[in-house]
């Protein structure tokens, strides 16, 4: 299912007149069928496309908590999908109107609310299984308040990542700015004080292989860096232009990295745990929690772990036996394992979600120091070996010191 837009050609008493109107359907044919019920001819059908400024107002966090309070906030007195339905209709803003227009559609040719909010494609995976597994409990209204502590946290997830990649940003711009800069210095001094190839013939090819060395070794270190930089900022490009994909290229060549896949892995697995206790305290089978997290996790180990549980679980084995697996740990599988009623699932799936959540911080900060750690080992490598050239050459720091000093003046 997609939204199109459609120009239209309508017959009145008037003469031909031009409109355009939006449609949600799977294919450019089924556009053309409905325009020729209602009569008109197509003159073309395009895609509808968002620009920037409502792609980012759609996937901000204060546009979806405040949609879904408005459905929740609606629902009172009326159905789910007549509130969706309300709110559209009362929406004045262009911009927003537009980003609505898709579950107008949806709604207009009689799907469900679920079905309309997954047409806006602005909501997460995990968000959406909430929801989904809140309304098949006939539980939707309940279920809102989970989607949005849902979101919060989801948010503060990503704060955290994007806390990671600045600071590692910032650690690769220290870098290579530092070398960028004292390359040419120090490599231009050492260039201005050659020993005189006449006298020293010996101290002179000494000097030509150490400098060509430094040379060399600064190029690769610089090289290294531009080539991290690159790699981060289109890794943020990537995740941002994919967003509510589950998996994707990028994805796949972040998650191969040992400690960064790891952290990903665990506020992956801390999401889908704290969604499945919220769906049982809401009420919702099991069999439709168990379907619901894998559709709400975007990593693809951690949605194989729900579907291989609900597999097992089809085929008669125990709910401990059935969620008790890899990747879970030890200590996971311990409380998983002595599991004896149903009423104690939720309990366990939240104890897990924050032992999941507290392990995601711990890689957080080791992320952050041990990227400290590799801005000195790269600046030491620099300038270490900027020192090491003067004593094989014979010369003092005070001497290139001063030599750089009068060189900036």
């Amino acid at each position: 299912m997609q939204q199109w837009v459609a120009e239209i050609a309508y017959e009145t008493t008037s003469g031909p007149k031009r409109v355009t109107e939006s449609f949600y359907l799977p294919s450019i044919d089924d556009v053309r069928a409905a325009v020729s019920k209602k009569g008109g001819y197509t003159l073309s059908v395009r895609p509808h496309e968002r620009s920037p400024l409502e792609r980012l107002l759609a996937r901000s966090t204060w546009w979806q908590v405040q949609l879904l309070r408005g459905i929740q906030f609606r629902s009172t007195s009326t159905s789910p999908g007549v509130a969706l339905w309300k709110i559209i209709q009362a929406e004045t803003n262009p911009r927003r109107q537009n980003i609505l227009a898709p579950a107008r559609e949806a709604l207009a040719r009689g799907l469900g609310v679920i079905d309309a909010l997954k047409a806006l494609n602005i909501f997460d995976h995990g968000t959406l299984a909430i929801l989904a597994g809140s309304e098949r409990a006939n539980r939707l209204v309940e279920g809102i308040p989970h989607a949005i502590h849902s979101i919060t946290q989801k948010k503060k997830n990503s704060r955290a990542i994007m806390g990671t990649m600045s600071w590692l940003g910032f650690d690769v711009f220290s870098i290579v700015s530092s070398l960028w800069a004292g390359k040419d210095m120090v490599l231009g001094y050492f260039r201005d004080n050659p020993p005189d190839p006449v006298s020293d013939p010996e101290g002179f090819e000494e000097f030509t292989r150490v400098v060509g060395n430094l040379e060399l070794l600064w190029d690769v270190l610089i090289f290294s860096s531009v080539s991290m930089g690159v790699f981060m900022a289109w890794c943020m490009f990537s995740f941002w232009f994919n967003r509510g994909k589950k998996d994707w290229p990028t994805a796949r060549a972040v998650r191969k990295i040992p400690l960064i896949g790891g952290y990903l892995r665990d506020l992956a697995f801390a999401d889908s745990m704290s969604a499945a206790a919220r769906m049982l305290r809401g009420l919702v089978p099991i069999n439709d929690t168990l379907h619901q997290s894998a559709e709400a996790s975007s990593a693809p180990d951690v949605a194989a772990y729900w579907v291989e549980a609900s597999a097992y679980l089809g085929r008669g084995v125990s709910l401990g036996s059935a969620l008790d697996r890899a990747p879970l740990t030890r200590n996971e599988r311990l409380e998983i394992a002595s599991l004896s009623d149903l009423g104690q699932v939720a309990t366990v799936m939240e104890s897990i979600s924050e032992m999941r959540s507290a392990a995601a911080k711990t890689k957080h900060k080791l992320i952050v120091w041990i990227a400290f750690a590799l801005t000195g080992v790269f600046l030491a490598i620099a300038f270490g070996s900027a020192i090491y050239a003067l004593t094989v050459m014979n010369m003092s720091m005070d001497s290139m010191m001063g030599g750089l000093m009068e060189g900036a003046i």
